[in-house]
């Protein structure tokens, strides 16, 4: 039998704001988030002992291995180094090997980097012809071609309507506001401007998706002791769990049914101890770049009953001051830069619980879930933070 891992803590966080970044290559955006995470912590480079760093296809940089390219940004000169790449779910996955580097007693400080300045390479390029076309014949139309056909999908076979994805985009994107890091800031946001935006992929709307984002994010994990000797006020790490299944098969439908998504949360809410995910979890970041996705995925997570994700909605549940606040910092609905877009889940997670989350603080948030989606539809990885260690 395995040994019990070592407690591992969140003793620091930063992001970039996310924007299209002009004045900036990518290795800078990484120095920025590296530099401000050692910084949130009280640390300085000499403290950490490996380095992980995370980003997506190189299509999406337009530069081949950037890892190399971002090893002294990122701080891993002279360290172990390595890079992790599992598509829209690699920020959190490169969280979660920072994580897994300490919980095996190898290391004591570990940072985590992870970012994409998508302005300088080719995302959609990248998106659809990443997956052999037969295999995975709706994710060769793209991201947004294929999350239009699965919108389509769930409206026809959950019942889900363009009217409750509505009112996800807006409570998304008034959260925005409060949020100083969100990309996508609309004032005086409503449901007839949702409405009226156009049409990217039938039925999804401009406004039911995220826009493309620059930017970069870095973690500081740290084990028991040396958390304790950092800070007075550490995340800890409850919970990681990682599930994948194929992106395509004959009995399967990774966008209507993520089964891979309901494995994750079920082990990750065994690890956590949690048997009431409505009562037990105070804030979840979920991984929504399309508006439906936060209703089909509440149902997932067990916060609403099988086909109630969209009452859960309508009643007020999920919004900041709800039993269940669903994406207070706006989500990847409001900025998505894809190769920190899940790390910035954990670091919004990890805000919460540290009482760090400003404007769109959860009054008393002190378990909060962050979530991961990636691949060609197919990855979700779960993390669960506490304010108890």
């Amino acid at each position: 039998m395995a040994e019990t891992p070592c407690k591992v803590a969140v003793v620091g966080t930063a992001q970039t704001r996310y924007r299209r970044i002009e004045e900036q290559n990518f290795p800078a955006m990484i120095h920025e988030a590296a530099k401000g995470a050692l910084k949130d912590a009280g640390i300085s480079i000499k403290d950490v002992d490996a380095v992980v760093f995370g980003s997506s296809p190189e299509y999406f940089v337009g530069v081949n291995y950037p890892e190399k390219w971002c090893v002294d940004a990122a701080g891993g000169y002279l360290k172990p180094y390595m890079r992790i790449h599992t598509g829209g779910t690699v920020g959190i996955s490169t969280a979660a090997a920072g994580y897994y580097h300490i919980a095996s007693g190898l290391y004591e400080v570990v940072l985590a980097v992870s970012g994409d300045k998508l302005t300088d390479g080719s995302v959609q390029a990248g998106l659809a012809t990443v997956s052999y076309p037969l295999y995975s014949r709706k994710f060769s139309a793209g991201a947004v071609g294929g999350a239009g056909l699965g919108f389509r999908e769930v409206m026809n076979k959950k019942g889900i309507t363009l009217k409750q994805a509505t009112r996800v985009a807006v409570k998304q994107r008034r959260n925005a506001l409060l949020n100083p890091y969100a990309h996508l800031k609309i004032p005086g946001i409503n449901e007839e401007m949702v409405e009226n935006s156009k049409v990217i992929s039938e039925p999804l709307r401009v406004l039911d998706s995220c826009p493309t984002s620059d930017g970069a994010a870095a973690m500081v994990f740290a084990s028991e002791k040396r958390a304790e000797e950092i800070t007075l006020n550490p995340a800890w790490v409850k919970a990681v769990v990682a599930c994948s299944e194929p992106p395509s098969y004959v009995d399967r439908d990774n966008i209507k049914e993520p089964k891979a998504l309901l494995c994750a949360v079920q082990r990750a809410y065994a690890q956590a101890g949690i048997t009431n995910p409505r009562e037990q979890i105070d804030v979840a970041e979920v991984y929504d770049p399309f508006s439906f996705q936060e209703i089909l995925f509440a149902e997932h997570m067990g916060f609403a009953l099988p086909g109630k994700g969209a009452e859960l909605v309508e009643s007020g549940a999920t919004e900041i001051t709800g039993d269940i606040p669903i994406n207070p910092s706006g989500g990847v609905l409001s900025a998505n830069t894809i190769g920190c877009s899940a790390m910035a889940r954990a670091i919004e997670a990890v805000l919460q619980v540290r009482g760090q989350a400003g404007e769109h603080q959860v009054k008393g948030a002190k378990t909060a879930l962050a979530h991961g989606w990636g691949g060609t539809f197919q990855f979700h990885v779960v993390m669960i933070f506490s304010k108890e260690k």
